[in-house]
C-alpha cells in the first residue's frame, strides 16, 4: 500500500514544484525586507489570495447571488421532495433559467489547493527549514513554525482553525441546497483535525489566513453588491 502511494505523492511535489520553489524564495525575501517568518506566512497568504482574487471574485459574487434565490430554491426542494430525480432536473432548471453556479462554493478551493500543497512542501523543505531555525523560527505562541504543533501551541492553533474554517463555510452555506450536503460542510472542519495536526505551524497559520480572507472577501463583496 505505502509503495503505490509514495509515488503519486512524489508525482503531486512535482507538479507543485515551481509553486513551492516560488513562495520558497518569497519567504526568504520577506525574511531578508526584516519580516519576521509568521508575520512573512501571513503576508504571502494575502498575495496568493490577491493573485487569485480575479478567479474567485466571480465565484463569491454568484455564490451570493443565489442566496437571493433561497426561498425559490426551498420551495422546490418541498414540492418535489420525495421525487429526488424530479427535484434534480426542476433545481438545474432553475439555476440555468437565473445564471447560477452551485458550485461556486467548490472553485476557490479548488484554486487554492495547489498553492497550499506547495506551501506544505516548502515548510518541509530541509534548505528553508534550517534557515529558518538558524534565524528565529518562533511566532508569538508558536516556538517553531517549521515544526508539528504540540501541547497549549496545538489547541491555539486548532481553535482558530476550526473557528475560521466553520466561519468560512457558513458563508456558502446558504448555497447549498441538499441537507446532506450541509452537514457534510459543518462536519468538514472536524473531520480535518487528524489531519492538519502533523502539519507544520506554519501550514496550518497559512490556512486560518486564508480562512480569514475568505470571510473578508466575502463580507466586503456583498457590502458593495449592497451599495
Amino acid at each position: 500500500m505505502i509503495g503505490t502511494v509514495v509515488p503519486y505523492a512524489n508525482i503531486i511535489q512535482d507538479l507543485v514544484a515551481p509553486i513551492s520553489n516560488l513562495l520558497d524564495d518569497v519567504l526568504r525575501q520577506f525574511y531578508e525586507w526584516g519580516i519576521a517568518w509568521g508575520w512573512g506566512i501571513i503576508l504571502l497568504t494575502f498575495c496568493v489570495r490577491l493573485l487569485l482574487m480575479p478567479l474567485t471574485y466571480k465565484q463569491v459574487t454568484s455564490m451570493l447571488h443565489m442566496q437571493q434565490y433561497q426561498p425559490q430554491i426551498k420551495e422546490i426542494n418541498e414540492k418535489y421532495k420525495d421525487d429526488p430525480q424530479k427535484k434534480q432536473q426542476e433545481l438545474m432548471k432553475f439555476f440555468k433559467e437565473h445564471g447560477i453556479n452551485p458550485l461556486a462554493s467548490c472553485f476557490p478551493l479548488l484554486l487554492q489547493m495547489p498553492f497550499f500543497i506547495a506551501m506544505f512542501y516548502a515548510l518541509r523543505e530541509p534548505s528553508l527549514q534550517a534557515t529558518m531555525n538558524a534565524t528565529d523560527p518562533s511566532w508569538f505562541f508558536i516556538p517553531n513554525l517549521t515544526k508539528d504543533p504540540h501541547g497549549a501551541e496545538l489547541a491555539i492553533l486548532l481553535v482558530f482553525y476550526v473557528g475560521s474554517q466553520l466561519g468560512s463555510t457558513l458563508v456558502s452555506l446558504s448555497t447549498a441546497t441538499d441537507q446532506m450536503q450541509r452537514r457534510l460542510m459543518l462536519a468538514l472542519p472536524f473531520l480535518f483535525v487528524p489531519f492538519i495536526i502533523h502539519f507544520p505551524a506554519g501550514l496550518i497559520l497559512y490556512w486560518i489566513t486564508t480562512n480569514f480572507w475568505t470571510l473578508g472577501q466575502s463580507f466586503v463583496v456583498k457590502w458593495m453588491r449592497v451599495r
